[in-house]
């Protein structure tokens, strides 16, 4: 009792009261035609003529005034959007069999005339009608939301969340099938979704969810225009479908996992960087063994007289070591003659440079380091990695391989700026770095990872 008052009193609440009253007030004039229409056949039957036609035209000015001035009322204010679902159908392998089953019984019903075989013929045909009545109030009130993370990386499996809601008061919903919907005439797999996610129960009024397992293999955009419901509740004999234009784009980032490739260059870039904390400061970076070149104002005498030789001190620089992050998109000339959209040897080649640029530059946000990044169409003021990293991943995640620059213009403006430590990350083969770049940089070519 309990429900069914919670039920009413939803419905009350959402229902439109001027509809509700139109309704009634429809009702009763049409109740009192009806039983105007009556008496007007019994006092035809009594042979009171006047009376019975006067009782008619009554009857009928009250359901012309109620078809003319509520029912226009009652179909603008009527919602019928769940009528207008574009629901699509096919028959199963069970409703074909079923369907066989019923051409078995009509053939014999139709030869002999027999009633009991025509009363299961009947039968068996109502169950295919109400097979399809039912789905289509399963799928109907039926929205879909699908919720993507924040950030997704090429490669690693993420989680999305799927939702279901029923609108619909009164009535829940069976055996639902979320799957992504592909466009006609390709057989190419949806880009996401691709494994269908099924709701065995969604209730009256409610919604439900479910984390859903995606894998993206590459970086780039992902782009879902459309998803299909599908339900084959309550026989099986149809599977009714229903189209919801859900635009969904999912930004994938690119892998920035230890790749072969990355652990190979890491060690010499950290060299180089090490190399370059060395300097004339005053704050103690590191000891080491003296050398005959060494001064001997930099020999550290307690420690030497501990480790029983020689030991010289090395001081940090005072300045910060600032690292400008590069990725060369440029092809070469020889690159780009056999360039093609799509997956060839130089479009493998620039994603692994992308990749390794990727990579460093989480690298350097795990390190907490000051990082500049610059590609053909970016650059960042120097700054904390953190601040930087989701800005220059969602650059690289886009970034496509440019034709070859005659002026050669990044590496000119790269060879202006000799303070700043370079890592330069190219696809382009030894000899396409100017020399006047090498002095302050550390180039990542690759084909060769040892530079």
């Amino acid at each position: 009792m309990s429900a069914a008052k919670s039920t009413l009193a939803q419905l009350w609440a959402k229902a439109d009261r001027p509809s509700v009253r139109a309704f009634l007030l429809s009702m009763v004039a049409l109740s009192a035609a009806l039983l105007l229409a009556l008496y007007s056949g019994a006092a035809a039957e009594l042979g009171r003529v006047g009376l019975a036609s006067t009782s008619a035209l009554i009857a009928l000015a009250v359901a012309g005034w109620v078809g003319v001035t509520l029912v226009p009322v009652l179909a603008k204010r009527t919602p019928l959007r769940w009528i207008g679902y574009k629901m699509e159908f096919r028959i199963t392998r069970e409703g074909w069999v079923y369907m066989a089953g019923i051409l078995l019984v009509a053939l014999p019903a139709l030869n002999t005339g027999n009633n009991l075989l025509f009363l299961i013929l009947a039968s068996l045909i109502a169950i295919i009608l109400m097979s399809g009545i039912l789905s289509s109030i399963t799928l109907s009130g039926i929205e879909m939301s699908l919720k993507m993370p924040e950030h997704i990386f090429a490669g690693q499996p993420v989680r999305a969340m799927v939702e279901l809601q029923n609108e619909k008061l009164t009535l829940p919903s069976f055996s639902l099938r979320v799957e992504a919907a592909k466009p006609k005439g390709t057989t190419a797999p949806a880009a996401m979704l691709e494994t269908p996610v099924y709701f065995p129960y969604l209730p009256k009024h409610d919604r439900v969810q479910q984390t859903v397992p995606m894998t993206f293999p590459r970086r780039g955009i992902y782009r879902q225009e459309a998803f299909r419901i599908v339900t084959r509740f309550p026989f099986g004999f149809l599977q009714k479908s229903r189209h919801v234009n859900l635009k969904t784009e999912a930004l994938v980032y690119p892998s920035v996992g230890p790749s072969e490739e990355y652990l190979e260059v890491l060690p010499g870039i950290q060299g180089a960087l090490e190399s370059l904390a060395k300097g004339r400061g005053q704050d103690l970076y590191a000891l080491r063994d003296y050398v005959p070149t060494d001064s001997a104002r930099h020999v550290h005498w307690k420690a030497s007289a501990r480790f029983g030789s020689l030991m010289v001190r090395e001081f940090a620089r005072e300045d910060d070591c600032r690292i400008l992050l590069v990725l060369d998109p440029h092809l070469s000339p020889d690159q780009a003659a056999g360039f093609k959209p799509g997956i060839s040897e130089t479009n493998e080649r620039f994603e692994r440079a992308v990749s390794i640029c990727a990579s460093l530059a989480w690298h350097f946000y795990e390190n907490n380091s000051l990082l500049q990044f610059r590609g053909a169409t970016m650059e960042t003021a120097l700054a904390p990695a953190g601040d930087l990293i989701f800005a220059v991943l969602r650059y690289l995640a886009l970034e496509q391989p440019l034709p070859p620059d005659p002026n050669q213009t990044l590496m000119a403006e790269l060879a202006a700026s000799p303070d700043l430590f370079k890592i330069i990350v190219t696809s382009q083969p030894h000899g396409s770095i100017p020399a006047s770049v090498w002095s302050s940089s550390y180039v990542v070519f690759l084909d060769d990872p040892e530079q």
